[in-house]
């Protein structure tokens, strides 16, 4: 059953963004041929897992962040291409492992990696895509690229255990589940916006503000993906509808729900998310709660704050084609919504 909802008047414009594919589609055409070469291995399963995620149809926007950012800053060269690669090969294998240790089925309409193959193949297919990402990175030969990578990497890993050790607790609070959607999500947007003035010799306060940047636009990121789950369609969230639910996910809508519910609300939160009651019906009413309290309009507004400092971090810089197109992604996050 999928449950769509409007998501509490919270309609806005049709944002896009035409103009970074645009602006980044030659060299976007370099890192499908880089992933295609990347992605090979004389061991046959490899390839096919990696593949079918490759191949699953999404908008490879980190990628796509690290070609902007380069070229913002006028870099020439071939590395932009290797480290956009690595990024997406990280995103990668990061969905790999989230659906063995969420125990998902689908993945952005198909059928996940680990219900074909296994979970066995998923983990250690998506490992081989962190291995070539680095041997990449090295490539490139840019000890701060290769260093923010890394870090974002190891921050990742720290997300999601932080998140398995929260998994079912009602009493995490906001800022713990910023704290988790910060290392598991924006992480890696802000690595990807960083490395792209690094390797270009921009200034260390240019770097900061892609880095603020690319935080500040995975948070608000995120924040959308937890309130399309209650009231988005499964063609658009890349999964079936209320899977955050039915997993036992404390998202920041449940969150604001249980925290402002009645004490009968809060024992039908506990009955579904802490003994797995989480039925069709129950959905339903979760749902109704959310909406009594306000709690997706809410979590939209707190994407709409992270969305506001995106913009402020690049207020600052230059008008260029690139910064522009850059803004329209804070509007197309935001707007998935609409």
């Amino acid at each position: 059953m999928g449950v769509v909802v409007n998501l509490e008047g919270s309609k806005r414009g049709q944002a896009s963004i035409a103009e970074l594919i645009a602006l980044t589609s030659a060299d976007m055409g370099r890192v499908n041929e880089l992933i295609l070469s990347k992605a090979g291995s004389d061991v046959e399963m490899i390839p096919e897992v990696a593949n079918h995620l490759i191949s699953s149809g999404g908008k490879r926007l980190r990628p796509m962040l690290t070609l902007a950012a380069a070229q913002m800053f006028g870099y020439r060269g071939e590395g932009h291409v290797k480290l956009a690669t690595s990024v997406e090969f990280m995103h990668t294998a990061t969905l790999l492992h989230d659906d063995v240790v969420d125990e998902s089925d689908l993945r952005r309409g198909k059928k996940t990696a680990r219900m074909i193959w296994g979970n066995q193949a998923s983990v250690l297919v998506g490992d081989f895509l962190l291995g070539q990402a680095f041997r990449m990175m090295v490539e490139v030969g840019s000890l701060d690229a290769l260093d923010i990578l890394s870090a974002a990497a190891s921050i990742i890993a720290e997300g999601e255990v932080m998140q398995l050790a929260a998994a079912k607790n009602l009493e995490t609070t906001e800022d713990e589940h910023f704290a988790v959607i910060k290392a598991k999500t924006a992480a890696l947007f802000s690595a990807a916006a960083e490395v792209g003035p690094v390797i270009a010799g921009a200034s260390r306060n240019d770097r900061s503000a892609l880095r603020s940047y690319g935080m500040n636009l995975g948070l608000a990121f995120q924040l959308i993906d937890d309130a399309l789950d209650y009231g988005g369609s499964s063609k658009d969230l890349g999964k079936n509808v209320g899977d955050d639910f039915r997993e036992g996910k404390v998202t920041l809508p449940v969150i604001l729900a249980y925290r402002r519910g009645t004490a009968a609300e809060r024992k039908f939160w506990k009955a579904a998310i802490e003994e797995n009651q989480t039925d069709d019906a129950a959905l339903e009413k979760a749902i109704g709660l959310m909406r009594k309290h306000s709690a997706i309009s809410d979590t939209i507004g707190r994407a709409g704050h992270f969305g506001g400092i995106a913009r402020d971090a690049l207020a600052p810089l230059d008008e260029t084609p690139q910064k522009a197109a850059l803004l329209d992604v804070i509007d197309f996050c935001i707007s998935r919504v609409a």
